[in-house]
């Protein structure tokens, strides 16, 4: 997992210095902070929250530029993208979001509507639906 961390760090990098537009989508398997995971305080040592996957996500935020849409449109700390299948974790909304779409700030004025699309479930995942105006 680090490995790929690393990789795309350096692949963000890249393509950020030739100032594209991008939208990377997907299930990165990490909660950025206490509000992207219901139970943080028992999951601090459980991978998906461990500090230093926390510290990677800041990175690609603070250092390197990139932006969680969802969280630009939605502040809300109640919204997951994945349940585990014991305890009835779904329907007591005890989740984590772990699926994220980082974009560049040349498409922070492009984000519209977010939202986790709950009507038929698919999987232990739900998709996290971001429109733009591209």
């Amino acid at each position: 997992k680090y490995k790929f961390m690393d990789l795309f760090e350096k692949y963000v990098k890249k393509e950020m210095k030739k100032r594209k537009m991008l939208i990377l989508c997907g299930d990165y398997n990490i909660a950025h902070t206490k509000d992207d995971i219901k139970n943080w305080r028992s999951n601090q040592k459980n991978s998906g929250f461990l500090p230093e996957e926390r510290a990677w996500m800041t990175k690609l935020i603070d250092q390197i530029g990139l932006v969680d849409a969802f969280r630009v449109k939605c502040k809300q700390n109640d919204i997951y993208t994945w349940w585990s299948n014991r305890g009835n974790a779904y329907n007591n909304n005890v989740g984590w979001r772990i699926d994220y779409q980082m974009v560049t700030s040349n498409l922070l004025d492009k984000i519209n509507k977010v939202y986790v699309y709950k009507g038929k479930k698919f999987s232990d995942h739900a998709p996290l639906v971001i429109d733009y105006d591209i």
